[in-house]
This record gives C-alpha cells, structure tokens and sequence, in this order.
C-alpha cells in the first residue's frame, strides 16, 4: 500500500501557532453563545417561557383527569422550570449555528476523505437526534400516559409536579435521541475497523436482545413504550450496517486499500 505522505501532503502549509488556534476557538465559542442569546430572546418573546412548557405539558395534560392540572411544590419552581424549558429550546433553536461553529474549526485540518466522512456523520446524528426527540414526544408520550392513567385509581386525582415532569421528560427525550443514534455507532466502528460488517451482521441477533433490555430499563413499565423503542433501535441497527458499506467505500483514503466485509 502506498504511503499517502510519500505524496504532496494536501495540508502542507496550513499549520498555525497554537495561540492562533486559542483566538479561532474564542471566536467561535462566542458566536455560538451569541447565536443561543438570540434564539433565547426570540422565544422569550414568541411563544414565551410559559407557552413553551405548555407546549411541552401538552401530552400529559391531554391525560390528566377533566379539571386537574400540573402543580408547583417548590416557591420558585413557576419560574425556573419555564426558564430551562427555554435555554433548552433556544440551544435546540441555535444547534445548526453551533454545530457550523465546530465544523468549521475542525474542517481545516482534516483531509479530503475526513471531510467526507465526519460532515455527513455530523448531520445524519443531528437528524437522528431530533427524530428520536419527535417520535418519543408525539407518539410515545400518549401511550405511555394513557397507560399510567389507566391505573390511577378513581379516589386519586393526578396532579403532578412540574420539575418532576421536566426530569421524566428530559430523561424520555435523551434516551430516545440517543437510542436513534444507532446507525452512527455501527458506522464509526465499523469505519474505524474495530468492527467488521460480517461480524455487524453476526451480532445482529444477541442485538435484538440488547436492544429490549435496554428499552426496558429506560422507559416505565409499559409494552407499548418498550416496543416503541427496542424495534426502531433494532430497524436503525440494520440501517446502520447498509450504511456502513456506503461509508466505508465512499471515505477511505486515497491510497487505502478496500477492508474486508
């Protein structure tokens, strides 16, 4: 295999002082916090900190017992939840502009065939992210509180606690998200070679199995829930090991020689 430094080196040239790098690092963070501040003052102002957790209740209100309502234990939790509800959107609001900020310091010094590897990564896992975040708000959140309330007993009215609901949210959305970053598991391992597609495939069914494991640790206690997140985990698995091939064979290096599947 031909040593790609035997070539001209595509980056020769564009090294620069490590001061350097420290002030395109502040620039950087600054116009990231810079781009959350706004997201943060135009949802202040529409739909508002309060509207936002409606928004976000919306599920579980839909569930609640005709009249009752969500409730504050805490002095300053009307205020504070509202207001993580809103840095929270606003740096959901801002992640394209962060994440153009982290390219583009890291773009200069990576080749060709890294470019072509990381960018698309870096996209298809923000997509996915949300996807997860989507499909857990509007499809799970109704089965998993129809559930709940099905149980409640008739001589207990429902009225849960805001930060309470805030965490059990947070937790739902994150193991969503990142449950529907599959694919790009199976693609970095398999594109670093700590994996081999055959072996990806051979995996598949001990998989299946990890997958409901998990579902049923994260979710609450419920089949639809688990279901809900055990079979998009093991369709993504499959996803990701098509994927992988498409990697592998579109990012090597120029010189590399093709792996073995």
């Amino acid at each position: 295999m031909a040593d790609p430094l035997s070539k001209d080196d595509e980056l020769a040239g564009t090294e620069q002082p490590f001061v350097q790098h420290l002030i395109e690092l502040r620039d950087r963070l600054i116009k990231t916090v810079i781009a959350m501040a706004i997201a943060a003052a135009v949802l202040a102002l529409y739909p508002g900190p309060g509207e936002l957790y409606d928004i976000l209740a919306a599920p579980l209100v839909a569930h609640l017992p005709k009249g009752a309502t969500l409730i504050a234990t805490s002095v300053i939790s009307p205020f504070m939840v509202p207001l993580k509800i809103l840095l929270m959107a606003a740096f959901l609001l801002a992640l394209p502009v962060v994440l153009y900020q982290v390219w583009a310091f890291v773009a200069p010094g990576l080749y060709t065939h890294e470019k072509k590897l990381v960018l698309p990564l870096v996209i298809s896992s923000t997509l996915l992210f949300f996807i997860g975040v989507a499909f857990c708000y509007f499809f799970v959140f109704g089965q998993v509180f129809a559930f709940i309330q099905s149980f409640a007993p008739k001589s207990i009215t429902a009225a849960p606690d805001i930060e309470a609901y805030l965490s059990f949210v947070l937790t739902m959305f994150i193991a969503f998200g990142l449950a529907f970053e599959v694919p790009i598991v199976v693609i970095v391992l398999a594109r670093m070679g700590l994996v081999s597609i055959q072996k990806l495939k051979d995996f598949r069914g001990y998989f299946i199995v990890l997958a409901f494991i998990i579902a049923a640790i994260v979710t609450p206690p419920d089949v639809v829930s688990q279901l809900a997140l055990a079979i998009p985990m093991c369709v993504l698995y499959e996803v990701g090991i098509w994927a992988a091939q498409i990697f592998i064979k579109h990012t090597r290096a120029p010189d590399a020689e093709p792996a073995d599947s």
